[in-house]
């Protein structure tokens, strides 16, 4: 749809993503976070940005063995949430930030539609307009 140029707005860049990941895509990017070092080890991914982590730095981090990384690692890059990109000898795994945004798209893409009030884009509820009383 927006292959060739950029959408005005940065919703619409993901709409199409949003709607179309599906609940087993979903189920299987919220089962390999449900795992508190693969949470961990996404989180500290996330902080370090697009530039990611070499494994052998990564063992250094988590203070985990490099099988345990390694086995963590291929679940979050099974799930999407994860990507690999070599440079030159070196390995670097990093958070795929796309995959991540969508699922917080499919997570809240339905936020309040059956609430009986509305509420904002972080689905906060709006706060009523006050109504002005008459003076009699």
């Amino acid at each position: 749809m927006y292959e060739h140029s950029r959408p005005p707005l940065a919703f619409a860049e993901n709409f199409h993503r949003i709607g179309n990941m599906k609940s087993a895509d979903a189920v299987a990017a919220l089962s390999a976070l449900a795992s508190e070092p693969r949470l961990a080890l996404f989180r500290l991914l996330v902080k370090r940005g697009p530039a990611g982590y070499t494994p052998s730095t990564l063992v250094e981090k988590v203070k985990v063995p490099a099988p345990t990384l390694s086995f963590h690692l291929k679940e979050l890059a099974r799930a999407g949430l994860v990507v690999r990109r070599r440079e030159g000898r070196q390995l670097h795994y990093s958070p795929n930030f796309d995959r991540m945004r969508t699922l917080v798209g499919f997570l809240t893409e339905n936020c309040c539609s059956l609430a009986d009030e509305a509420c904002d884009s972080d689905c906060r509820p709006i706060a009523a307009t006050t109504r002005e009383r008459k003076r009699a």
